[in-house]
């Protein structure tokens, strides 16, 4: 039995302590400079190092329609084991990374808000706060280093513990006066190749700094070599828990808003012991302005700002400056992300005060989703084997969810005889006849609203949420319940006011309904038809009278040993399956005959597996010779003997342990199933 020493054992084996040395590290101005000269990077733009930051987790770049995608691994939240990660978005996030690669190079982007604009629950927090957990993770380690200044006391120089740090932990560089700094950039440069990154001293000592600097000057007769002696140099840890170099302001009502929030304010307590409300020493700054220099600071909602605060926002983007109460204009180095929803952004668009804003704002549309596969994997994120405990979520329930969803985010199609659920299945890459990547294409260019509009993944996580509690005496939640929980949250959807709007989203409930419907229909004829040794007996039988009828020749009875004529019938019945016209059947057959003489040339054996078409063919006639010997239709009478019983058994085994279902869902979709045969719905969904 192991003691809490143990415990302590186990942690002290796994810390490193040279790790917390080197991120702890304090040293001299000069020691800082030997740093510089050996990593110039720890000198980067809060812009510089958070691009850096996103690339240092890697790219993937992939073509379709001969254009190029690129998806920054980042996003996935690797770290996080992938508990923010954000799906579908590759396009929004590429803009979002050229704008924050622009800004990295000086090219104007630099001095812009970016925003992230979109509808609610499209992810736009999500984006800020992966950024914002990204750069502090980056700062701690090597390749992500800073380091801020501080002032020895006079007092107590020899004493670590009373070093006056920079509250704004700026640049130690911005120690080098203005004429000096051509010359120095030129030293700590020599050596470098034309793309190797280069030293750039930018900026001046803030309000604090700037005090303790011109004091020391005089103290030492102006000689700047001994003001550095009394300078020391740490390493800066990001941190938004601490408040160091991460910001997040979010406006209150405007009547409480006060601009103090992101500049600063006086400390009255201490004008006392300094004797002056404009000395720096008497000064707190910790606005969120000020705090977030160096690294990156995000306004929630921002258009709400009270327009007071739009003059310091517009200095601190445009000029990166900010005017603290009673100081001068204050330099700083910091990321400003905002993100704000539709109808805010219209206010802005009508609002001839914002002009100046819209003008400083690098707009990057953060939309819904509106493939198929990127929604499912939203919600399986939060819905799956490890967080749902002691239910089970039966097949396709995510999935009919998360089409329902994006069916409310597409328009409609223009395109004579095109559903949008074929829409939807278009954008999730299914292939249909007619149509090529290029149409794709075109469908999106020519709906401009797509992924603006539409039901919020907050609303379906809401309703999965209310599913999973509101039937205790279940052990799983099937598709139907979820979309009888989103029919039922419409009535009371506080953001569609719009009945028209109301009734169409109900009418795309039913589209999926009878999606689920065909979806599980052919998943039940599957594992019905799902006899190996049948389907192989039956192909074997197929392709037999197939190649007589090819090469008109007779085939030879298995039981009696006489040659007859091909069996039409038997190969009609199969193909009629999947809509062989008997116009084309001809055509048909010599394809699979060329099929097999291909495969055969090639030095391989034929396999039903591989032609998709036949294999679909084989397992519908299969399902139509064994559903009546099945008799499932016999469950809804709940009439069923042993024999049939033992059938339906093994047709819901192969449905729990091939599709994912557990025992009640599986006798849930066999009921449903048999009543829709009872209803004289026999036919196959083709």
């Amino acid at each position: 039995m192991s003691d809490g020493r143990d415990i302590i054992t186990l942690v002290a084996q796994r810390q490193d302590c040279e790790q917390f040395r080197r991120k702890n590290w304090v040293g001299t101005f000069a020691e800082y400079l030997d740093i510089v000269r050996e990593r110039p990077e720890v000198t980067r733009t809060a812009y510089q190092r958070l691009y850096d930051m996103i690339l240092s987790y890697g790219v993937d770049v992939t073509e379709t329609s001969r254009e190029k995608h690129t998806h920054y691994r980042f996003f996935n939240d690797p770290d996080n084991d992938g508990r923010d990660a954000v799906f579908g978005l590759d396009i929004a996030l590429h803009h979002l990374v050229n704008a924050l690669k622009s800004a990295a190079a000086g090219y104007g982007i630099e001095r812009r808000v970016l925003l992230l604009h979109g509808p609610v629950g499209s992810s736009k927090s999500t984006i800020a706060r992966l950024l914002k957990k990204g750069i502090e993770r980056y700062s701690s380690t090597d390749e992500g280093a800073l380091y801020t200044l501080g002032w020895v006391s006079e007092e107590r120089p020899e004493d670590a513990e009373s070093i006056h740090w920079c509250p704004m932990n700026e640049e130690p560089l911005h120690l080098f006066p203005q004429r000096f700094r051509a010359d120095v950039e030129e030293q700590l440069n020599k050596g470098r190749g034309e793309d190797d990154f280069k030293v750039r001293v930018e900026g001046e000592l803030h309000p604090f700094c700037r005090f303790m600097y011109y004091q020391r000057l005089k103290k030492y007769d102006g000689d700047w070599s001994r003001v550095v002696q009394d300078v020391r140099v740490k390493r800066v840890l990001l941190s938004e828990k601490d408040r160091v170099g991460i910001g997040t302001f979010q406006p209150k009502d405007e009547k409480n808003q006060d601009a103090t929030e992101l500049t600063g304010d006086i400390n009255y307590r201490k004008i006392a012991e300094y004797g002056s409300d404009s000395d720096p020493r008497a000064f707190n700054f910790d606005g969120e302005f000020n705090i977030a220099n160096r690294g990156i600071i995000e306004f929630v909602e921002v258009l709400k700002l009270d327009v007071a605060f739009l003059y310091d926002l517009l200095g601190a983007s445009q000029e990166h400056r900010i005017k603290p109460k009673k100081f001068a204009q204050t330099d700083i180095d910091e990321v400003i992300v905002g993100h704000t929803n539709e109808p805010e952004y219209r206010r802005l668009q009508n609002n001839e005060f914002m002009e100046a804003l819209r003008d400083r704002t690098v707009k990057i549309d953060v939309p819904y989703v509106t493939k198929l596969n990127d929604e499912v994997k939203i919600y399986e994120k939060d819905y799956n084997k490890r967080t749902v405990r002691g239910k089970h979520i039966a097949p396709h329930t995510i999935e009919m969810a998360a089409m329902w969803a994006v069916l409310t985010r597409l328009e409609e199609p223009k395109h004579a005889g095109l559903t949008r659920l074929q829409k939807l299945k278009l954008y999730n890459g299914k292939t249909l006849p007619g149509f090529t990547e290029e149409n794709i294409k075109e469908l999106r260019e020519h709906s401009k609203q797509e992924g603006m509009i539409g039901i919020s993944p907050r609303y379906v996580q809401d309703k999965i949420s209310n599913a999973l509690v509101a039937h205790p005496e279940s052990k799983s939640i099937n598709p139907f319940m979820v979309l009888n929980e989103l029919e039922a949250g419409l009535k009371h959807h506080s953001l569609i006011t719009n009945e028209e709007i109301k009734q169409e989203f109900r009418d795309l409930l039913g589209v999926v309904k009878e999606e689920y419907e065909n979806v599980v229909k052919n998943e039940v004829q599957r594992a019905i038809a799902a006899d190996e040794d049948a389907l192989k007996r039956l192909c074997g039988n197929y392709i037999d009278n197939v190649k007589a009828y090819t090469q008109k020749e007779k085939v030879k009875n298995r039981f009696t040993g006489k040659s007859e004529e091909p069996d039409e019938r038997l190969m009609r019945s199969i193909e009629e399956k999947i809509d062989i016209p008997d116009s084309r059947k001809d055509d048909f057959r010599r394809e699979i005959m060329n099929y097999i003489g291909a495969l055969s040339i090639d030095g391989k054996t034929f396999d039903y597996k591989t032609n998709e078409r036949l294999y679909k063919a084989l397992e519908l006639k299969l399902f139509e010779d064994q559903k009546d010997s099945i008799k499932l239709t016999s469950l809804v009478s709940n009439v069923v003997d042993a024999e049939t019983q033992q059938k339906i058994d093994v047709v819901k085994g192969r449905l729990i342990r091939d599709y994912g279902y557990d025992d009640e869902s599986a006798t849930d979709v066999l009921n449903y199933v048999a009543s829709i045969f009872a209803r004289g719905d026999t036919q196959g969904h083709k």
